[in-house]
């Protein structure tokens, strides 16, 4: 399969105004069992947690950015493929869940041994209105090395069918326990 040149104007954009753009949907694919360590995340581990009365105290440029979207119509899913028991860092992300959620945001849990035979996409990603993909490369370490901007037809077809089979086993998150 061809990949269509990288956009340019894509590239220089950051995800609020990839996020600005969309009209209809964005969709979010994570599969890795950790990312890169950060201070919510070392606090989290060091036994705070989060005053969810107090949302000033959590409530951060990105989730004002999906909760706009969402007030102006964008449905913005988010699909998690994680193993079980849960690593550390997604138990972390599954208490932390609750602000994306009060953005907005749907969120749904896939054990890994219920995507066996599921096709899973080999990176995260974004995909905005089915138009455009954000593709994440990571390090093994977790960080992330560089974001892919990818319009290939067949790449967004491949990215989109596979989110909405993998979106159809998921399990919603207030359903979801660890």
């Amino acid at each position: 399969m061809q990949q269509n040149a990288q956009q340019p104007q894509a590239q220089s954009q950051p995800f609020a105004e990839l996020l600005q753009r969309t009209e209809r949907s964005a969709v979010h694919f994570e599969a890795r069992d950790a990312y890169f360590d950060n201070a919510k995340f070392a606090a989290w581990r060091d036994g705070a947690r989060v005053d969810w009365d107090d949302r000033g105290s959590w409530w951060t440029p990105f989730y004002e950015q999906i909760a706009d979207a969402v007030a102006r119509g964008v449905v913005i899913r988010r699909l998690r493929v994680v193993s079980v028991p849960l690593s550390e860092y997604i138990a972390w992300e599954h208490y932390y869940t609750r602000a994306n959620v009060e953005a907005g945001e749907q969120v749904r849990w896939l054990p890994r041994r219920h995507a066996s035979t599921l096709l899973l996409p080999g990176n995260d990603y974004w995909l905005f209105d089915d138009q455009l993909a954000r593709i994440h490369h990571f390090a093994g370490d977790g960080s992330l090395v560089e974001d892919e901007f990818n319009t290939d037809t067949g790449v967004l077809k491949f990215l989109d069918d596979a989110f909405e089979a993998l979106w159809d086993h998921g399990i919603p998150h207030e359903e979801f326990r660890v």
